[in-house]
């Protein structure tokens, strides 16, 4: 089978979690071949498997750059960036006029799928005239927001140069028409000309995959099925590939892009119209990616959750784990005398939705009744500019709430907080942290799929946690959970751990079983693999050129034998009687 596997910012180019899963998967599935599709690749991909090719990869700059963006915009099928910018004749403007049109009422609408619907007045009759078949100039059931995206990628593929007509005075116009337009949104209708020009901009960024060169015969047309590793944009070409060529879509999100959206820190400045339109555009394309996908494949049921809110049909919905590298902790897991029974355990990115300072508030509570107890704080780096001072400021509530410590007058005082980062000779190795205490702790307030938990519990480790994302959902009931921004719950959760050596040792041997048996990569290789031939079974057969059509001979032909010659010479596809 042919695999169009779909990556952003990722593999074969980056590393990170999906980079790893992407790894795994092509690996581990070496009967199927992988084509990668990449936006935003180098020029240097890591080395691959024989069983996988870089077909495209849309931008070496990058699309978080803003060259690389404005270089993957004036890409297209058909020339150069001035093909890109060429203005567009009067058939096509027209063309690009109505589909943005549509488009931009489905972002500003309160209900998409009535955008541009004619209001129907007592006894006039358009009400029953929309809906008799189309409505707006668009297919019953299609949403408006679709109707437009669709027309826009059929006109960059047949004529080109849609990043420029995106940033054209006409699209602002439409935009604006949009906003004022009967049914928009509140936060729309405030938008002024400075947000339309802005919104432009992340338009055209968020679009760019409708100018690719990708929608051939030859590339994401000759792929038995589409395979997203994330949604939104990323997903967006295999949403093009099932409109022009009938392939299946797949898409597998460990972190909803939506979300992400939502708690990104980046678009604190910008206005309130123009946040409502960028939610309105990434609600749009998370809607069409979850409407049109033949399966999704969530890592958790609170992503799942996500999607069920955005439209997502519950029966294509299939959870399933990701898989982690069990192996590495094994040593740990299996030796039941490692860990300081009086260390606590946090491991994580520095950031201030894991919450650290309910962690040093609840560790003060668990000092004040258990003096002894020191907390091990290890950060995994990061490239955060904000990281650094979110980090100094823990550190200097831990030198407030712990003044260093001496055994006696002529002894080094010591704090009973360690931050540590992680590679570092104190903590070489996240098998040696996890090896190191006795409870591992999870403080956070906003949570995915927290992978360092599953680690822990590879690592036996009885865990305590706040109830957040899918902490439930992996912990099961191998550990302690506890509410969000409650440091006092936190702290009673740890000592009743830390006091108790015997469900303590009971709880990490139940969550090491847990762990093996629901998030190892062998179990998440073999769903895949199932879930594979599924799709293409369910799948209209597609002839290539070149390919034998199935069955047309019958299978009698192939006996010798003078009858069946004659009965395939004479054309009859079966044997005289």
């Amino acid at each position: 089978m042919r695999i169009g596997l779909l990556t952003e910012g990722g593999y074969p180019y980056a590393g990170g979690e999906s980079g790893i899963w992407c790894e795994r998967l092509v690996r581990g599935l070496d009967q199927h071949q992988f084509d990668l599709y990449a936006l935003g690749g180098t020029s240097t991909p890591s080395a691959l498997p024989p069983n996988a090719r870089v077909a495209h990869a849309a931008d070496p700059g990058g699309p978080d750059t803003a060259t690389g963006a404005r270089n993957l915009l004036e890409r297209t099928a058909f020339g150069d960036h001035r093909a890109a910018r060429r203005a567009y004749g009067r058939r096509d403007r027209r063309r690009f006029t109505e589909a943005f049109h549509q488009l931009a009422l489905g972002l500003c609408a309160e209900d998409d799928t009535r955008a541009g619907e004619p209001r129907a007045e007592e006894g006039d009759g358009k009400g029953a005239a929309c809906d008799a078949g189309v409505t707006g100039g668009r297919p019953r059931g299609e949403s408006a927001f679709a109707t437009g995206l669709y027309a826009l990628a059929e006109l960059a593929r047949e004529r080109g140069g849609l990043p420029g007509a995106l940033r054209s005075d006409d699209a602002v116009r439409a935009l604006e028409s949009a906003c004022r337009a009967p049914g928009a949104r509140r936060g729309a209708a405030a938008a002024g000309l400075p947000d339309h020009l802005a919104f432009a901009e992340h338009l055209a960024l968020a679009l760019r995959p409708l100018s690719l060169d990708w929608y051939t015969d030859d590339a994401l047309g000759a792929a038995d099925l589409c395979h997203a590793a994330a949604g939104g944009t990323t997903a967006v070409p295999g949403l093009l590939a099932k409109r022009f060529f009938g392939t299946p879509l797949l898409v597998t999100e460990y972190g909803v892009q939506l979300r992400s959206h939502y708690l990104s820190a980046a678009g604190t400045d910008r206005s309130t119209p123009l946040r409502t339109l960028l939610a309105a555009l990434h609600g749009g394309i998370a809607a069409e990616v979850y409407g049109q996908a033949a399966l999704l494949t969530p890592g958790n049921a609170h992503a799942r959750r996500w999607q069920e809110r955005c439209g997502a049909d519950r029966a294509r919905i299939r959870t399933v784990h990701p898989g982690m590298a069990a192996d590495r902790f094994a040593e740990v897991g299996e030796d039941e005398e490692s860990g300081d029974p009086a260390t606590l355990v946090w491991v994580g990115r520095v950031e201030p939705a894991k919450d650290l300072i309910a962690l040093l508030h609840a560790f003060a509570e668990v000092r004040a009744r258990q003096p002894d107890v020191r907390l091990r704080i290890v950060a995994v780096p990061v490239r955060d500019p904000g990281a650094a001072a979110y980090l100094a400021h823990c550190k200097g509530l831990a030198a407030q709430l712990f003044p260093d410590e001496a055994a006696g007058a002529h002894a080094v005082g010591e704090n009973p907080v360690a931050f540590e980062e992680l590679g570092g000779p104190e903590a070489p190795t996240l098998e040696d942290v996890y090896a190191s205490g006795a409870v591992v702790v999870l403080s956070s307030v906003v949570e995915g799929f927290p992978a360092g938990l599953v680690e822990a519990m590879f690592c036996a480790r009885a865990t305590v946690s706040t109830d957040v994302g899918a902490v439930v959902e992996i912990i099961g009931g191998t550990g302690l959970v506890v509410p969000p921004r409650n440091p006092r719950a936190l702290a009673d959760a740890c000592l009743a751990l830390l006091r108790e050596p015997e469900r303590r040792y009971r709880l990490g041997a139940a969550a090491r079983a847990r762990a093996l048996e629901l998030f190892t990569v062998e179990q998440n290789l073999a769903a895949f693999r199932g879930i594979y031939l599924e799709l293409l079974s369910h799948a209209p057969v597609r002839h290539r050129p070149g390919d034998g059509v199935p069955f047309a001979h019958p299978a009698e032909a192939h006996v010798p034998g003078s009858w069946a010659h004659k009965a395939v010479a004479a054309g009859t596809g079966a044997p005289d009687a």
